[in-house]
Protein backbone atom coordinates (compact mmCIF):
# COMPACT_ATOMS: atom_id res chain seq x y z
CA UNK A 1 0.00 0.00 0.00
CA UNK A 2 1.37 3.82 -0.62
CA UNK A 3 0.28 6.94 0.08
CA UNK A 4 1.02 10.04 -1.60
CA UNK A 5 1.36 13.38 0.42
CA UNK A 6 1.29 16.40 -1.35
CA UNK A 7 1.36 19.19 1.26
CA UNK A 8 3.37 20.72 4.21
CA UNK A 9 2.34 18.19 7.03
CA UNK A 10 3.31 17.12 11.00
CA UNK A 11 5.79 14.11 10.83
CA UNK A 12 3.11 12.16 13.06
CA UNK A 13 1.23 11.47 9.88
CA UNK A 14 4.28 9.62 7.62
CA UNK A 15 5.37 8.15 10.90
CA UNK A 16 1.72 6.57 11.50
CA UNK A 17 1.08 5.84 7.69
CA UNK A 18 4.18 3.66 8.12
CA UNK A 19 3.53 2.27 10.92
CA UNK A 20 0.19 0.88 9.46
CA UNK A 21 1.80 -0.99 6.77
CA UNK A 22 2.13 2.13 4.10
CA UNK A 23 5.24 3.09 1.93
CA UNK A 24 4.61 7.14 2.50
CA UNK A 25 6.02 9.06 -0.61
CA UNK A 26 5.92 12.80 1.33
CA UNK A 27 6.63 15.43 -1.58
CA UNK A 28 4.88 18.94 0.02
CA UNK A 29 6.61 20.50 -3.51
CA UNK A 30 4.90 18.30 -5.92
CA UNK A 31 3.48 19.54 -9.49
CA UNK A 32 0.27 18.84 -10.89
CA UNK A 33 2.13 17.21 -13.43
CA UNK A 34 4.11 15.05 -11.33
CA UNK A 35 1.46 13.35 -9.58
CA UNK A 36 -0.67 12.36 -12.53
CA UNK A 37 2.29 10.86 -13.74
CA UNK A 38 2.37 8.83 -10.90
CA UNK A 39 -0.95 8.73 -8.60
CA UNK A 40 -1.95 5.27 -9.92
CA UNK A 41 0.39 3.76 -7.34
CA UNK A 42 -0.98 5.20 -5.08
CA UNK A 43 -3.53 3.74 -2.50
CA UNK A 44 -4.26 7.12 -0.51
CA UNK A 45 -3.78 10.60 -1.22
CA UNK A 46 -3.12 13.50 1.24
CA UNK A 47 -3.79 17.45 0.33
CA UNK A 48 -4.35 20.69 1.15
CA UNK A 49 -5.55 23.24 -1.21
CA UNK A 50 -2.49 23.68 -3.00
CA UNK A 51 -3.73 20.84 -5.65
CA UNK A 52 -7.16 20.21 -8.01
CA UNK A 53 -7.94 16.47 -7.69
CA UNK A 54 -10.01 16.74 -10.87
CA UNK A 55 -12.13 14.17 -13.05
CA UNK A 56 -8.47 13.81 -14.90
CA UNK A 57 -6.81 13.22 -11.88
CA UNK A 58 -8.82 10.88 -10.07
CA UNK A 59 -9.18 8.54 -13.23
CA UNK A 60 -5.22 8.14 -13.03
CA UNK A 61 -5.41 7.36 -9.52
CA UNK A 62 -7.17 3.97 -10.72
CA UNK A 63 -5.84 2.23 -7.32
CA UNK A 64 -7.01 5.27 -5.09
CA UNK A 65 -9.30 4.14 -2.17
CA UNK A 66 -9.13 7.42 -0.33
CA UNK A 67 -8.04 11.20 0.02
CA UNK A 68 -7.77 12.97 2.85
CA UNK A 69 -7.91 16.49 3.22
CA UNK A 70 -5.64 18.22 5.97
CA UNK A 71 -8.38 21.00 7.38
CA UNK A 72 -11.35 22.02 6.43
CA UNK A 73 -13.14 23.11 2.69
CA UNK A 74 -13.03 20.36 -0.04
CA UNK A 75 -13.82 22.33 -2.79
CA UNK A 76 -10.63 21.47 -4.78
CA UNK A 77 -11.31 17.94 -4.47
CA UNK A 78 -14.34 16.54 -6.92
CA UNK A 79 -16.29 14.63 -4.47
CA UNK A 80 -19.09 13.14 -6.40
CA UNK A 81 -16.96 11.55 -9.36
CA UNK A 82 -14.66 10.18 -6.22
CA UNK A 83 -17.52 8.96 -4.67
CA UNK A 84 -18.58 7.21 -8.56
CA UNK A 85 -15.48 5.57 -7.97
CA UNK A 86 -16.02 4.16 -4.27
CA UNK A 87 -12.91 6.72 -3.35
CA UNK A 88 -13.91 7.49 0.44
CA UNK A 89 -12.92 11.58 0.82
CA UNK A 90 -12.19 12.57 4.33
CA UNK A 91 -11.53 16.14 5.40
CA UNK A 92 -9.72 17.42 9.08
CA UNK A 93 -11.86 20.26 10.07
CA UNK A 94 -11.91 19.48 13.71
CA UNK A 95 -7.70 20.23 13.63
CA UNK A 96 -7.55 23.79 13.20
CA UNK A 97 -11.00 24.94 13.90
CA UNK A 98 -9.99 26.72 17.03
CA UNK A 99 -7.14 28.63 15.51
CA UNK A 100 -9.09 29.81 12.74
CA UNK A 101 -11.48 31.32 15.33
CA UNK A 102 -9.12 32.67 17.12
CA UNK A 103 -7.14 34.27 14.41
CA UNK A 104 -10.90 35.87 13.35
CA UNK A 105 -11.34 37.19 16.68
CA UNK A 106 -7.53 39.03 17.05
CA UNK A 107 -8.40 40.63 13.79
CA UNK A 108 -11.65 41.63 15.11
CA UNK A 109 -10.08 43.38 18.05
CA UNK A 110 -7.04 44.56 16.56
CA UNK A 111 -9.53 46.56 13.80
CA UNK A 112 -11.91 47.81 17.00
CA UNK A 113 -8.87 49.22 18.90
CA UNK A 114 -6.91 50.57 15.44
CA UNK A 115 -3.88 48.31 17.11
CA UNK A 116 -1.67 47.99 14.25
CA UNK A 117 -2.55 51.68 13.01
CA UNK A 118 -1.89 53.16 16.17
CA UNK A 119 1.22 51.02 16.55
CA UNK A 120 2.80 52.31 13.12
CA UNK A 121 2.20 55.63 14.21
CA UNK A 122 4.01 55.14 17.48
CA UNK A 123 7.08 53.51 14.80
CA UNK A 124 7.50 56.62 12.88
CA UNK A 125 7.38 58.59 16.23
CA UNK A 126 3.42 59.77 16.31
CA UNK A 127 2.04 59.44 20.16
CA UNK A 128 -2.08 59.75 18.91
CA UNK A 129 -4.57 58.70 21.17
CA UNK A 130 -8.01 60.52 20.46
CA UNK A 131 -7.92 59.55 16.48
CA UNK A 132 -7.58 55.76 17.80
CA UNK A 133 -10.48 55.56 20.64
CA UNK A 134 -10.88 51.87 19.98
CA UNK A 135 -15.03 50.42 20.29
CA UNK A 136 -15.54 48.29 22.73
CA UNK A 137 -16.68 44.54 21.36
CA UNK A 138 -18.84 43.96 24.60
CA UNK A 139 -22.72 44.80 23.58
CA UNK A 140 -21.82 44.55 20.03
CA UNK A 141 -23.86 42.26 17.48
CA UNK A 142 -22.02 39.50 15.89
CA UNK A 143 -22.96 37.93 12.14
CA UNK A 144 -21.37 34.80 11.68
CA UNK A 145 -22.04 33.31 7.70
CA UNK A 146 -21.18 29.55 8.30
CA UNK A 147 -21.94 27.86 11.51
CA UNK A 148 -19.91 25.07 10.65
CA UNK A 149 -16.81 24.00 12.60
CA UNK A 150 -14.70 27.28 12.73
CA UNK A 151 -17.88 29.57 12.97
CA UNK A 152 -18.86 27.72 15.85
CA UNK A 153 -15.64 27.61 17.15
CA UNK A 154 -15.74 31.41 16.78
CA UNK A 155 -18.91 31.69 18.68
CA UNK A 156 -17.59 29.74 21.29
CA UNK A 157 -14.80 32.52 21.70
CA UNK A 158 -17.37 35.48 21.52
CA UNK A 159 -18.96 33.42 24.76
CA UNK A 160 -17.13 35.74 26.87
CA UNK A 161 -17.98 38.76 25.50
CA UNK A 162 -21.55 40.09 26.26
CA UNK A 163 -22.05 40.23 22.81
CA UNK A 164 -25.31 38.78 20.46
CA UNK A 165 -24.75 36.59 17.72
CA UNK A 166 -26.98 36.34 15.01
CA UNK A 167 -25.72 32.67 12.80
CA UNK A 168 -26.39 31.99 9.11
CA UNK A 169 -26.45 28.24 7.38
CA UNK A 170 -27.91 26.96 4.98
CA UNK A 171 -27.41 23.36 5.55
CA UNK A 172 -28.23 23.87 9.29
CA UNK A 173 -31.45 24.50 11.71
CA UNK A 174 -32.40 23.90 15.01
CA UNK A 175 -28.81 25.57 16.96
CA UNK A 176 -30.20 28.54 18.50
CA UNK A 177 -28.69 28.57 21.68
CA UNK A 178 -27.54 30.84 24.58
CA UNK A 179 -26.77 34.15 22.64
CA UNK A 180 -26.10 32.51 19.23
CA UNK A 181 -29.91 33.25 17.13
CA UNK A 182 -30.48 31.42 14.22
CA UNK A 183 -30.75 34.03 11.56
CA UNK A 184 -31.40 34.48 7.70
CA UNK A 185 -29.20 36.67 5.80
CA UNK A 186 -31.47 39.73 5.68
CA UNK A 187 -31.51 40.35 9.02
CA UNK A 188 -28.16 39.81 9.92
CA UNK A 189 -26.82 42.48 7.70
CA UNK A 190 -29.56 44.90 9.15
CA UNK A 191 -28.12 44.19 12.64
CA UNK A 192 -24.93 43.01 12.96
CA UNK A 193 -21.76 45.21 13.61
CA UNK A 194 -19.90 42.44 12.54
CA UNK A 195 -20.14 40.19 10.10
CA UNK A 196 -17.56 37.13 9.73
CA UNK A 197 -17.28 35.14 6.73
CA UNK A 198 -16.85 30.66 7.49
CA UNK A 199 -17.68 29.34 4.43
CA UNK A 200 -16.84 26.79 1.99
CA UNK A 201 -16.01 27.96 -1.66
CA UNK A 202 -19.19 26.89 -3.69
CA UNK A 203 -21.10 28.00 -6.81
CA UNK A 204 -23.40 29.63 -4.44
CA UNK A 205 -20.77 31.23 -1.86
CA UNK A 206 -18.70 32.58 -4.80
CA UNK A 207 -18.87 36.63 -4.51
CA UNK A 208 -21.87 36.44 -2.23
CA UNK A 209 -20.33 39.48 -0.21
CA UNK A 210 -20.84 41.63 -3.66
CA UNK A 211 -21.87 45.07 -4.44
CA UNK A 212 -25.38 44.52 -3.36
CA UNK A 213 -24.55 42.67 -0.17
CA UNK A 214 -22.88 45.83 0.63
CA UNK A 215 -25.29 48.10 -0.45
CA UNK A 216 -27.71 45.88 1.82
CA UNK A 217 -26.11 46.56 4.97
CA UNK A 218 -27.65 48.60 7.34
CA UNK A 219 -24.95 49.59 9.54
CA UNK A 220 -21.70 49.86 8.96
CA UNK A 221 -20.05 46.92 10.45
CA UNK A 222 -16.41 45.30 10.89
CA UNK A 223 -15.83 42.84 7.94
CA UNK A 224 -13.64 39.47 8.74
CA UNK A 225 -13.11 36.70 6.76
CA UNK A 226 -10.74 34.12 7.41
CA UNK A 227 -12.64 31.20 4.99
CA UNK A 228 -11.60 31.49 1.03
CA UNK A 229 -11.26 34.65 -1.01
CA UNK A 230 -13.35 34.51 -3.20
CA UNK A 231 -16.47 34.40 -1.10
CA UNK A 232 -15.67 38.43 -1.03
CA UNK A 233 -15.65 40.32 -4.15
CA UNK A 234 -12.22 42.24 -4.19
CA UNK A 235 -13.77 45.02 -6.43
CA UNK A 236 -16.75 45.36 -4.60
CA UNK A 237 -14.67 45.28 -0.73
CA UNK A 238 -12.84 48.40 -2.08
CA UNK A 239 -15.88 49.93 -3.24
CA UNK A 240 -17.80 49.60 0.73
CA UNK A 241 -14.52 50.74 2.05
CA UNK A 242 -13.97 53.80 0.26
CA UNK A 243 -17.97 54.40 0.81
CA UNK A 244 -17.91 54.34 4.33
CA UNK A 245 -20.21 51.45 4.10
CA UNK A 246 -18.14 49.46 6.33
CA UNK A 247 -15.61 50.15 9.31
CA UNK A 248 -13.28 48.21 8.27
CA UNK A 249 -12.19 44.57 7.30
CA UNK A 250 -9.89 41.51 8.00
CA UNK A 251 -8.45 39.33 5.68
CA UNK A 252 -6.80 36.27 5.68
CA UNK A 253 -7.55 35.17 2.12
CA UNK A 254 -7.74 36.69 -1.18
CA UNK A 255 -9.33 36.12 -4.44
CA UNK A 256 -5.78 35.69 -6.11
CA UNK A 257 -3.11 34.14 -3.17
CA UNK A 258 0.11 34.39 -5.93
CA UNK A 259 0.87 37.72 -6.03
CA UNK A 260 3.45 37.13 -8.73
CA UNK A 261 0.81 36.34 -10.82
CA UNK A 262 -1.03 39.92 -10.64
CA UNK A 263 -2.45 41.76 -13.31
CA UNK A 264 -2.11 45.39 -13.06
CA UNK A 265 -5.85 45.48 -11.94
CA UNK A 266 -5.18 43.91 -8.76
CA UNK A 267 -2.22 45.00 -8.03
CA UNK A 268 -4.28 48.18 -7.84
CA UNK A 269 -6.66 47.15 -5.54
CA UNK A 270 -4.34 45.37 -3.33
CA UNK A 271 -2.29 48.81 -3.19
CA UNK A 272 -5.49 50.62 -2.52
CA UNK A 273 -6.56 47.95 0.13
CA UNK A 274 -2.99 48.18 2.06
CA UNK A 275 -3.14 52.25 2.25
CA UNK A 276 -6.19 52.11 4.22
CA UNK A 277 -5.46 51.96 7.60
CA UNK A 278 -8.12 50.26 8.50
CA UNK A 279 -7.38 47.32 6.73
CA UNK A 280 -5.49 44.47 7.82
CA UNK A 281 -4.19 41.12 5.63
CA UNK A 282 -2.47 38.48 6.83
CA UNK A 283 -1.09 35.72 4.06
CA UNK A 284 -3.72 32.85 4.63
CA UNK A 285 -2.38 31.39 8.26
CA UNK A 286 -5.64 31.35 9.84
CA UNK A 287 -5.91 27.73 10.89
CA UNK A 288 -2.01 27.48 10.49
CA UNK A 289 -1.01 27.21 14.24
CA UNK A 290 1.70 24.78 15.53
CA UNK A 291 -1.12 23.10 17.24
CA UNK A 292 -3.33 22.95 14.37
CA UNK A 293 -0.78 21.85 12.31
CA UNK A 294 -0.18 18.33 14.61
CA UNK A 295 -3.84 18.10 15.33
CA UNK A 296 -5.08 18.32 11.60
CA UNK A 297 -2.94 14.86 10.83
CA UNK A 298 -4.38 13.44 14.21
CA UNK A 299 -7.83 14.16 13.27
CA UNK A 300 -7.13 12.96 9.86
CA UNK A 301 -5.29 9.43 11.01
CA UNK A 302 -8.56 8.97 13.16
CA UNK A 303 -11.12 9.16 10.81
CA UNK A 304 -8.64 6.29 8.67
CA UNK A 305 -8.84 4.10 11.60
CA UNK A 306 -5.09 4.80 12.18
Amino acid sequence: MKVIITAKAHPSLAASLQAAGYEVLYDPEITSEKLHSIIAEADGLVVTTRLAINKAMIDAGSNLKWIGRLGSGLELIDIEYANLKNIKCFSSPEGNRNAVAEQALGMLLNLMNNIQKSAAEVKVGSWIRDANRGIELSGKTVGIIGYGNTGEAFARLLSSFDVTILAHDKFKTGFSHGNVKESNLTQLGKDADVISFHLPLTSETMHLANEAFFNSLKKTPFIINTSRGKVVETSALLKALQNKQISGAGLDVLENENLSSYSELEKEQLDALIALPNVLITPHIAGYSNEAFYKMSAVLLQKLGI
